[in-house]
């Protein structure tokens, strides 16, 4: 049975959760690790960090953080490394995930999320619009920002 998480409301998963997402994304372990614990510092709603597990391990993930190396500033706070196991896809483990997120973040009181991605359509069909193209810091090409607003 999968069960979405909220590293703030997991901490156990801390060490674990970081080392899963630099294997993926191969971005500093040191890194997530600083942000995962000012997510459990609680002293504001960003950054948070949030696990699809199931059967002990870790399916999928995302976070949310200020930004997702770009530079506009302004477009805030970011979802960021979305990833789900590829034996995982295809069975709604990023959808829960995302509709979780949205549902939290909504709660700590975020009303707009932006995510920046390469993917075309996959983030229409939970509800996300396309807002621009923004280029990625130390990208070629400029990649898709989407917008999520919880309350309109």
């Amino acid at each position: 049975m999968r069960r979405i998480l909220s590293l703030a409301e997991h901490p156990a998963w801390k060490d674990r959760a970081a080392r899963w997402f630099h294997e993926k994304w191969g971005i500093p372990l040191e890194a997530y690790r600083e942000s995962m614990e000012a997510c459990l510092r609680r002293e504001s709603a960003v950054p948070q960090w949030y696990l699809a597990v199931e059967a002990g391990r870790i399916i999928g993930g995302m976070g949310v953080i200020e930004n997702d190396f770009h530079p506009q500033r302004d477009l805030t706070p970011n979802v960021c490394a979305v990833y789900t196991e590829k034996d995982c896809r295809g069975r709604g483990v990023a959808g829960a995930l995302l509709g979780y997120v949205c549902e939290d973040m909504s709660a700590r009181g975020v009303d707009t999320l932006y995510l920046l991605t390469d993917h075309e359509t996959f983030y229409e069909r939970y509800g996300w619009t396309f807002f621009c193209m923004v280029q990625g810091d130390g990208e070629t090409e400029p990649s898709r920002m989407y917008i999520h607003r919880m309350r309109e």
